[in-house]
This record gives structure tokens, sequence and C-alpha cells, in this order.
């Protein structure tokens, strides 16, 4: 597996393209963003877990029923979500890129983002699209059109070989608040030029993002909007993927490191974030066990805030992860801080140990630092990604609608 550049371009057949149309104010930002296949692909989905789902994905879960899709339209400004019209202007965003496309209505994918409770001034898409060039070198345009709070584009792209052909695999993600498991408000693209099935595709799909954008947190909330779609057109013709094979472990593989880079962009760059946090909980009865530990710790607020003030408030972590609902003893658990390049033990089987304040300060000054929490009841160990609470998260939440 190779990291190359082009993101969601980086496949055969794939383009992408972007305009600003009009539902953001800042005349700067492009708000319209197109991904496109040359030909038909299979494809699979994740939704949010919210019950308030946006029409977006009633409308693309119907268009994907059949695990099929050829397009992806996607508008930031409006989330399209809790408003009268919002299916009405979901069809008609589908129909309005049909039409640019020359595609069937049922092969585009839609997604929106921003602000809930809005009306989406569908007519600006209709009356704007058309200044969109779609290029393959058009990632990066595509990658800013779709971030609302984002501060970075967030994308990646992998080489990666199935059945002696050289397969890729590339995305582009947004995602900076309302961000926690079962998705937050993110929308991830992925395309790939491998041979795959939508239905192992789905399956894949499934399992990977259990162990990446699940276990994402930046403040606890989960939005309306979640989305995640991988297309696949099988333009390098390769043999088939098929499962209890290599290439069926290659191809999860290749999917989780994407999905898993994209996850730690989302998390990096939180509302108002000045850090990157890793929370780890290793030694631990079963994986699923480490996961609630872990992302217990991770979705702290008052952990979240210790690190934002660089204050090695170890208590902070062993009272996050004695509400996860995980049976442990807590006397035997060790909480190291680790930075890049150093790392501090706080305390040893529960309790605290006389550590050097001012080297855990220096530790916790880095803008990204690991959490680890040693449980030493088994040999299970789960990362989850977050990043620290800030005044500037206040501050963009503040007034985020006005």
């Amino acid at each position: 597996m190779k990291i190359i550049e082009g993101g969601v371009c980086a496949s055969k057949g794939f383009k992408a393209g972007a305009c600003h149309c009009g539902i953001r104010k800042n005349h700067q930002k492009d708000d319209l963003a197109l991904i496109v296949s040359d030909t038909l692909c299979q494809c699979a989905s994740v939704y949010t877990k919210n019950k308030v789902k946006a029409a977006p994905l009633k409308v693309t879960k119907q268009h994907l029923e059949n695990g099929v899709a050829q397009a992806i339209i996607v508008n930031s400004g409006n989330a399209n979500a809790c408003n009268q019209l919002e299916m009405e202007n979901a069809q008609r965003e589908a129909k309005c890129a049909a039409d640019f496309l020359q595609l069937k209505e049922e092969d585009v994918i839609v997604a929106s983002t921003g602000v809930i409770g809005q009306v989406l001034p569908v007519s600006c898409i209709e009356d704007n699209i058309e200044k969109i060039e779609l290029s393959e070198n058009h990632n990066l345009k595509a990658a800013n059109a779709i971030l609302t709070t984002d501060t970075i584009e967030k994308t990646i792209a992998i080489e990666f070989e199935i059945n002696g052909k050289i397969c890729h695999m590339g995305g582009i993600c947004k995602g900076s608040g309302m961000i926690h498991p079962n998705m937050g408000t993110m929308l991830a693209f992925i395309t790939t030029d491998c041979l795959i099935n939508s239905s192992l595709l789905k399956e894949i799909l499934l399992e990977n993002v259990n162990k990446t954008f699940n276990r994402v947190s930046v403040d606890g909330d989960t939005s309306t909007n979640d989305m995640c779609v991988v297309m696949a057109n099988g333009m390098v013709q390769n043999a088939p993927v098929t499962k209890q094979t290599n290439s069926y472990e290659i191809f999860k593989e290749a999917l989780r490191f994407v999905m898993e880079e994209l996850a730690k962009k989302i998390a990096s760059d939180g509302e108002g974030a000045g850090k990157f946090l890793t929370c780890t909980v290793k030694g631990a009865k079963s994986e699923h066990e480490a996961e609630k530990l872990a992302m217990s710790v991770c979705s702290s607020s008052l952990l979240k805030a210790a690190m934002f003030g660089a204050d090695a408030n170890w208590g902070r972590v062993m009272c996050a992860l004695g509400y996860a609902g995980v049976d442990f003893d807590p006397y035997l658990v060790d909480v190291y801080f680790k930075s890049k390049d150093d790392i501090i033990q706080c305390s040893q089987n529960g309790m605290a140990l006389d550590f050097d304040e001012d080297k855990a300060k220096e530790i916790l000054s880095n803008s990204e630092i690991e959490i680890i929490s040693d449980l030493k009841q088994g040999e299970f160990e789960v990362s989850c990604w977050g990043c620290d609470l800030t005044y500037d998260y206040v501050k963009i939440n503040g007034d985020y609608r006005t």
C-alpha cells in the first residue's frame, strides 16, 4: 500500500468539480461540489443513527436500493433538514445534477451539510451548476466546497495491488463539530477503481466504519446529515474481489486505512481545536470493552478541557473510565501522557505517582497527545480520536446560525 496524490480523483475514471452557487454568503467560498465516474459504480453507504434524518439521506437511500450510482452532488451552507420542502428540494437537487451530467436521476447521490431548519435555496443550485468544471485535478476544489466550520480540506489517496492489478482508492470528507460515534456531522466520499460488488462492499464498509469514523468524538453531538459513501467503478478491470480470499483482506485493509486517515483528520480539525488527542486503552478483556473505555475518555469534556490547559489531571482519565459502563479493576490501571518525543506516567495501580509536573506540562503543550490507560487485565487495545475543548468552540457555536 502506498500513499499517493489525487484524493477522490485518484481512482481511474473519477472527476470532481465545484463552484459558488450562492447558498453561502461568502462569495469567496465554493458551496456546491460534484464527484462523477465515467461509468456506473457499485456503491455502499452508511448513515447517521440520529432519528432525525435530513432529506438528502432519505433520497440517497432510495437511489442506492439497487446498489449502483454514478455521481454525487453535495452542497454546504444548508443541511436541507427539518423544513417542509426538504424532500422536494433534495429530489430537485438530484434531478439538477442528473440533467447537467446527462444521467438518470436515480444514479445520483445527494448530500447536504450546514444549518438545520432553513429551506434550501435549491434554485441557486439549478441556476449555477453549469459553472462547475469537472476535472481529475479538482479533488481539493471539491474537498473545500463541502466544508462548513472546518479549517482545512481533508483528503487521502492510496494505491494497492489486487489480483495482479494496481488499484487506487481515495476520499474526501468534512467534519468539525457535531462529531460523535454513529457518525457525526460528517460527510465522507470514497472512490476506487477496484472491481467489487455492492453487497461485499457494504459488508466491508460496515465493518470498517465501526473501527474508524465511529471512534471519533469532538463534542458529543450526532448530526442529522451524516453519510459515508463508497463508489467502485471497476475500471482497473481486476479479477473481482471475493470473500475468503487474499483480495478481500487487501481491499478491507485499504478501505480501513483510507477511512482511518480521514477520521483522524476530522478529529484533529475539531471546532476550535488546538490539539489532536489519541485516547488508547490497552490491556482490556475484549475489543468492545477497550473501545467503550477509550471513547469515554475521548468524549470527556473535563479531560478535553484539561488537555487544552496542558494540565496533567490524570484523575479525569480515571473518572471517564469509571463511568464507561465496563467492569474493570481500577486498582490495576496505569495512566500515561505521551507526545511524539516523550512520555510520562502519572499513576500506577490507580494511585498517584510523584511525577514531574513541568515535564508533564511540556508533553501536554504539544499539538498531538496520546492518553494511555493500561488496564493490565487482558490483551486487547483500541485507540479513539478527538481534540481538546477550547474557548473558540463556544465562540464558533454561540452564533453558528446567525
